[in-house]
């Protein structure tokens, strides 16, 4: 992390360096920054990059929240492997 000084134009612009763009994938159309101005007066800028729409609906709060349960049953080993689709329909039927 190094400090870097960017000039705040007139109109309230400030200019991002090519290179953060480009690490931080805000050179991607569409993309944004978030702004949050901190109590102790420190301003954080946070990339977003937008979400094609056909995807969205893996980033709401219920497929998400299913996720997690899903990735807890993994890490519990509540899970069961099996060998192709035979064998898979086989447990279910069990």
């Amino acid at each position: 992390m190094s400090d870097t000084f960017l000039t705040v134009q007139s109109r309230g612009t400030v200019a991002l360096p090519p290179q953060v763009r480009r690490r931080l994938s805000l050179d991607l159309p569409g993309a944004q920054v978030r702004m949050v101005e901190r109590p102790d007066g420190v301003i954080e800028l946070h990339p977003v990059i937008p979400v094609p729409s056909d995807q969205a609906w893996f980033w709401t709060e219920r497929w998400q929240r299913m996720e997690r349960e899903a990735d807890a049953d993994i890490a519990a080993g509540r899970v069961v492997v099996t060998e192709g689709p035979d064998a898979f329909f086989a447990d279910l039927d069990t």
